[in-house]
This record gives C-alpha cells, structure tokens and sequence, in this order.
C-alpha cells in the first residue's frame, strides 16, 4: 500500500483550553512542562491510528559520525546472524558514546513543501505551524521570536532507544523540543520514558509516554529516551521536532 493510500484527509483541534499563565510561569522556571489532553480525543486517535497504519518507515541507526537507514522491506530480508551482528554493533555504541536507533517518517521543513504533499502527517505540520498551534506554544515557552516547527514521527519498537543528548546543533535555531506521546496503552515497565540527565543528581526524573501528551523543553537541555523493553505489546508511537525561529 503506498503511502498515499495510507493518508486519508484529517482534521485537527486542539483540546481544553490550557492554563497558559500557569503553564508559562512553570516553563520560565524549569524549562520543562508537560500538559495532558494537548489535542482533542479524536485528533489523537486519528493520528495513532495513521501511524500505526504506515509501512513506509524507515529505521534509523546513528551515533556521532554514521547514519544508517533501513526501510522495512530492506529489514525483512536480513538473516538471522545479520541482524544479531547489527544489534550487537548498536548496543556497543550505546555504552560510551551517543547512539540510537527507532523508526521514522519525516515531515519538509518548508511551508510549500508540506501543503503540496497528500501525506497526512504533513499536513498535520502544517497545522502545528499555524497561528492557532504556534501563538500557544510561543506563550507557554515565552519565546515569542518562533517562526516554525520542524516534525517527524517516532516508532521505538523493542530494544530501540535514544541516549544522552541535548539538542544544541549549531545553526538549527532551536528554542524547544517537544514529544508528542501517541501510544494509547502504555506501562511503566515497558520503558521508552523521556529521562533527564541533571549533572550530580541522586535522583533521575522522567516522564512517561503517556497518550495525547505534550512535553516541551528547552534546549539546551540534556536527555534520552529509555530502552523500550521485549515486553512491550506495542510500538511508542510519537510526533517530535523542535520550535525554531
């Protein structure tokens, strides 16, 4: 099925109106804030439903230096001691240095780019970067300077993961992070939570991948994501990128 067929037209609303006061001051103070029900119900479970519905993800492998994209079709055909060797290479990565690996479909950057697509998933960017979605956002952030956000979907199957990162890539323009969570049943043992890594802590905090959930954070700030664990019944399913200007 291609991935026009797998795109039928959608329509998007934010959900209940937000405490945008309470929500700004606590952003301001932590860099951080994370606000159930961003969406309406139906927006969040049309979107799920989308990308549970895709074929056409494509797995990325990466670190400091090599990025490695495999489709599906590409993984299907990989033997067993193909596969194990892959694993093995991307765990090894994972114990000194920055690594990762889960599905993606990515969104264009540019407005026309994205209108002119049949792809539902840009045209929900499209939708993010509207005056409605990014005049909340600029409140809540206190950055009123953001002229877009970039998009792609996520899907952390078991054993995908994200280390320790903080965003800050020279010349991208980044002011926040967001994690839209999309997965409507999680548990917490499951893993795929979002951690942060605050220098001599005793503690970790993380949130978990909770559904229809918006978590909004300033960059720079250093975080991962959870391995998700063999026990997981479903994929971690979520919408990320950065509000830039």
């Amino acid at each position: 099925m291609s991935t026009l067929q797998q795109t039928a037209p959608m329509s998007f609303a934010l959900g209940p109106r937000v405490d945008e006061t309470a929500l700004a001051a606590r952003f301001a103070a932590t860099g951080l804030v994370s606000i159930p029900d961003f969406l309406t119900d139906e927006t969040a479970t049309g979107l799920y439903a989308m990308l549970r519905g895709r074929e056409d993800w494509r797995q990325v492998i990466g670190g400091d230096e090599k990025l490695v994209e495999l489709d599906r079709p590409t993984r299907a055909g990989l033997s067993e001691e193909q596969r194990g060797q892959l694993d093995q290479a991307v765990y090894a990565g994972a114990r000194a240095g920055f690594q990762f690996r889960y599905e993606t479909l990515r969104v264009p950057d540019g407005a026309v780019e994205r209108t002119a697509s049949a792809d539902a998933l840009a045209t929900f960017a499209s939708w993010w970067s509207s005056p409605a979605v990014l005049e909340l956002l600029r409140r809540i952030t206190g950055a009123a300077h953001i002229a877009f956000a970039d998009m792609q979907a996520t899907a952390y199957a078991p054993g995908d993961f994200l280390t320790a990162h903080d965003d800050a890539v020279a010349g991208k323009n980044r002011i926040a992070a967001y994690v839209l969570n999309l997965t409507p049943r999680w548990r917490t043992e499951w893993g795929g939570w979002l951690a942060f890594h605050e220098e001599g802590a005793p503690e970790v905090m993380a949130l978990a991948p909770a559904f229809n959930r918006l978590n909004l954070l300033r960059v720079p700030r250093r975080h991962s994501v959870t391995e998700v664990t063999r026990a997981a019944a479903y994929r971690r399913y979520a919408i990320t990128g950065w509000l830039r200007y």
